[in-house]
């Protein structure tokens, strides 16, 4: 791909009053008018540079969007107070009464739960496939379908999704293919392979320091403005407003993104070779054992490599708690959900972030008990990380010391 995501960022430029090198914060709920028309038609969403409430835009989080526009070569885009409310004005806004979505089956236990449990009460209607499979994406599809829902990889399980054939898919049906990047920023552009609507947690790899919930909506100009219409907007009528200087902090961190995925991708890498040869069963899109390890390559910007996250399964609950907590005590990462971080974090997210999800599901689904899901940090000395992982691994005798 010759799309260089990181570039259009870094070419975004702002100045403050006395031309700062970051644009000034608004610390402002509202806003004030010279005349009683220019406040009317910025209500009416007619007055182009104007602010009326911060509900509506506020200059910040108009900064912060544009940049992850840019990012994601949307036309526009809206930040949320998190990631989930940016999943769910998406789906609230493309989606009425009576209405069908199709959803990948491995998805975030959030994202899941709103599906399974929360929709309904508006009488719309979800089916969970295999995303990977192509057949049974279409097979689901009926008169009622608005939406194709997916994570771009999913979590936690890390599969792939193939997002120039669900655009072809979805367009054939004439439906919405909405997608979760929230693991792959940067790596993958899932717009420039054909998605309707793209959509990050904030709050993970692209702020990265762990201090800010956050999430963003990335999609054409009509959509956007949808969102934020007075009357029937989603965003604009639930609310989900983020504060200017959370937005302001995440735009400075978003300038680093680039050399930061480079490293969680350069360290999970490495990391997931030398689990593997160590016979442990290791869940990584850069391995070549990973089913859909072509598919990513065929997708990705390759600067950024295959992205931050990977699993491991040591075969049970019991060791995958030992395991993790004795890594934390070594001062190896943070037992601790989330991702993104400078430091490593793992979870069990049969029990954590994927606890949402049925056990008899999340067994169909190959969710297994020992499963480890981690979020390789920044390690600048990776080679000792693994071998005091590795240690902890002999210790509980998740390895033979045979194989030393």
């Amino acid at each position: 791909m010759s799309f260089k995501p990181a570039n259009n960022i870094q070419d975004l430029q702002y100045f403050g009053e006395f031309g700062g090198v970051n644009p000034s914060v608004s610390d402002s709920s509202t806003y004030t008018f010279l005349s009683a028309k220019t406040m009317f038609d910025t209500f009416e969403g007619n007055a182009d540079g104007c602010y009326l409430y911060s509900r509506h835009s506020s200059p910040s989080n108009l900064y912060l969007g544009e940049a992850l526009a840019a990012m994601e070569n949307t036309e526009a885009a809206h930040v949320t107070s998190s990631g989930m409310a940016a999943i769910t004005s998406v789906l609230l806004q493309l989606c009425q009464a009576e209405d069908h979505i199709i959803s990948s089956r491995t998805i975030y236990g959030g994202t899941y739960a709103f599906l399974k449990n929360f929709l309904p009460r508006f009488k719309i209607s979800t089916n969970f496939v295999d995303i990977t499979n192509l057949a049974a994406v279409e097979a689901a599809i009926t008169n009622n379908t608005k939406v194709i829902f997916c994570e771009t990889v999913s979590n936690p399980l890390l599969e792939v999704a193939d997002i120039k054939k669900l655009s072809i898919l979805a367009k054939k049906h004439k439906l919405t293919l909405v997608v979760d990047n929230t693991f792959s920023p940067l790596s993958i552009s899932p717009k420039v392979l054909g998605a309707d609507i793209v959509i990050h947690s904030l709050t993970k790899f692209i702020n990265g320091s762990s201090d800010t919930v956050g999430g963003v909506i990335c999609g054409t100009h009509k959509f956007i403005n949808a969102l934020r219409d007075v009357n029937t907007g989603a965003t604009m009528l639930l609310g989900p407003t983020m504060d200017s200087l959370r937005a302001s902090s995440i735009l400075k961190n978003l300038r680093t993104l680039h050399i930061r995925m480079q490293q969680h991708s350069k360290n999970a890498l490495n990391l997931a070779k030398k689990f593997e040869n160590l016979g442990l069963k290791t869940v990584y899109p850069g391995l070549k054992s990973h089913p859909s390890h072509q598919l990513f390559k065929s997708m990705m910007n390759e600067s950024y490599g295959f992205g931050g996250m990977l699993t491991i399964n040591v075969g049970s609950l019991d060791k995958a708690n030992q395991l993790m907590e004795l890594m934390q005590h070594k001062n190896l990462g943070y037992l601790a959900v989330s991702l993104g971080f400078y430091k490593t974090l793992f979870s069990a997210p049969g029990t954590s972030t994927s606890s949402e999800i049925p056990l008899d599901e999340q067994k169909a689904m190959g969710l297994s008990d020992g499963l480890i899901r981690f979020s390789i940090g920044l390690d600048a000395d990776i080679e000792r990380t693994f071998k005091m992982m590795f240690d902890c691994m002999l210790e509980l005798h998740i390895l033979k010391p045979s194989i030393v």
